[in-house]
């Protein structure tokens, strides 16, 4: 199973100061996860000015630096609430070729001419299924056959929901014949559960501040490392 470090999300340092940011910050940090047990890094890189980007220079020059540092695969995002424009977002990541893969989210309008425009760049392409009707969209898309994986990641669900929503999407999954591998998470309240939960079921999974600032007993995590190796503790990543 794959434990998978989510370094920074759209979250600053205004909301943890061990978010990395800059190149530099995202490097130590990566090797740090590494060392920890991850095996997989996603992150969302950011120009000079600090705000994320998804320009081929500095995605290029992020994921280089970070993968020649930790030896794992980087992956990156693809969100449109960094670049509005579907078509805009679709120019852009033609031009990148240093990330292993990119998450798109199911849910945003142009995500299946993004996805396909990664896979013309020949960047893996990891799809966002935050709902059941994001799976049946996936599924009706014939794209299944082509993702690195599936990430079944509810957003800003209670942790009382949380399982009983993931069963409905792997149901909708199986059902539209989605056989990608599946990488599952939860954000917020759910983090714990939702990564206990992949466990259970044998899946992949992640965690990092991009998701939760605390620890599984809810004390407030000192940094990705301390959350990636809390996540090996429940056995994630064996």
């Amino acid at each position: 199973m794959l434990l998978q470090a989510a370094l920074n999300g759209p979250h600053t340092t205004t909301d943890h100061p061990a978010v990395p940011e800059s190149v530099d910050a995202l490097v130590r940090d990566a090797v740090a996860c590494v060392g920890a047990g991850a095996r997989g890094v996603h992150l969302h890189p950011r120009d000079p000015s600090g705000r994320e980007s998804l320009e081929p220079a500095v995605v290029d020059e992020v994921v280089h630096r970070v993968r020649e540092a930790c030896g794992v695969p980087v992956g990156v995002t693809t969100g449109a609430w960094i670049e509005a424009s579907a078509s805009w977002r679709v120019s852009l990541v033609k031009g990148w070729r240093a990330p292993d893969y990119a998450s798109v989210n199911v849910s945003e309008e142009g995500w299946l001419e993004v996805a396909r425009a990664l896979l013309g760049a020949g960047v893996g392409v990891e799809a966002g299924v935050w709902t059941v009707e994001d799976a049946h969209a996936l599924a009706a898309s014939g794209l299944a056959g082509e993702l690195t994986r599936v990430l079944v990641e509810p957003v800003g669900v209670p942790r009382q929901e949380a399982v009983t929503l993931v069963d409905a999407i792997h149901a909708a999954l199986d059902a539209g014949g989605v056989v990608a591998p599946r990488l599952q998470h939860g954000d917020g309240d759910a983090t714990w559960v939702l990564l206990q939960d992949a466990v259970r079921r044998g899946l992949d999974t992640r965690v990092g501040l991009e998701d939760t600032l605390r620890l599984p007993d809810g004390t407030p995590a000192r940094d990705n490392a301390a959350l990636v190796a809390a996540a090996r503790a429940l056995g994630a990543g064996g």
